[in-house]
């Protein structure tokens, strides 16, 4: 079981998580705050759930986590206009927010992989959806899903990457109220430099990518592209230098060759 009061001592945060709604059991985090019939309009709101029956990642992948072991959560930006200028600096405050809590609390080292992943030894141990809807033509509502293996033992199916935990790779058991607030706060932390410091986020983002030179492909759909992962982007695109040039990437799944 979560224990609130343990998660809400170690809170340290003006907005995010302040409204934080906990259940036993959803279809989808993501959803249920994209869902403007749920009346959730509290920009930092935070719904944690210990069981998702619809729980995806990008590409509708499923997401499968056992029950009271990981932690499944989605948070609500909502109205934040400036913020949404910059969805994928988003993106990437969240992958820099879980990596440097995991890093802080077990001194595990994290790799990021683009756009959105959190490696430890080249498996996987977070996933990140980030999910908008739009009002007329202008985007007021931004979810950000975010799975982090945590206590969990055993994993079974076929994955892109193979996963892991932090129990497996720290060697025992943590406490999950911790391991949020730590997230929490430093997403917090990450979305304020958005405003004042964009390139903080980008230099952090790099210094934890072991990509960065090396001969890669990335797959979208059917569409296979090869070259070396040059750089990226102010805004986080993948630059990819190929035979012809430099080549923005805005979306798919990369893999060393």
């Amino acid at each position: 079981m979560f224990e609130i009061e343990n998660f809400d001592l170690k809170l340290n945060t003006d907005f995010i998580g302040r409204n934080f709604i906990y259940v036993e059991e959803i279809d989808s985090t993501n959803s249920f705050l994209l869902d403007r019939k749920n009346g959730v309009n509290e920009s930092g709101t935070v719904v944690l759930a210990e069981k998702q029956t619809k729980g995806r990642g990008r590409k509708d992948r499923v997401w499968y986590s056992s029950k009271e072991q990981n932690l499944t959560f989605s948070i609500l930006l909502y109205k934040e206009f400036k913020l949404f200028e910059h969805l994928n600096l988003i993106n990437f405050s969240a992958s820099l927010a879980v990596a440097n809590s995991i890093e802080n609390l077990y001194q595990l080292r994290t790799e990021l992989k683009w756009p959105n992943d959190v490696l430890i030894n080249k498996k996987k141990i977070c996933g990140i959806l980030l999910e908008s809807s739009s009002q007329g033509n202008k985007i007021d509502r931004v979810v950000v899903g975010i799975g982090v293996n945590v206590n969990q033992s055993m994993f079974q199916g076929q994955f892109n990457y193979p996963p892991t935990s932090i129990r497996i790779e720290f060697g025992r058991e943590v406490e999950r109220e911790k391991l949020l607030a730590e997230i929490l706060n430093n997403f917090e932390f990450y979305l304020n430099k958005i405003s004042t410091e964009s390139n903080y986020i980008t230099r952090e983002w790099k210094e934890k990518c072991r990509m960065i030179g090396e001969k890669i492909y990335v797959k979208e759909g059917d569409i296979i592209k090869n070259g070396i992962f040059d750089d990226i982007d102010n805004e986080g695109f993948l630059l990819l230098r190929t035979k012809d040039g430099i080549e923005k990437i805005t979306i798919g799944d990369v893999s060393i060759v």
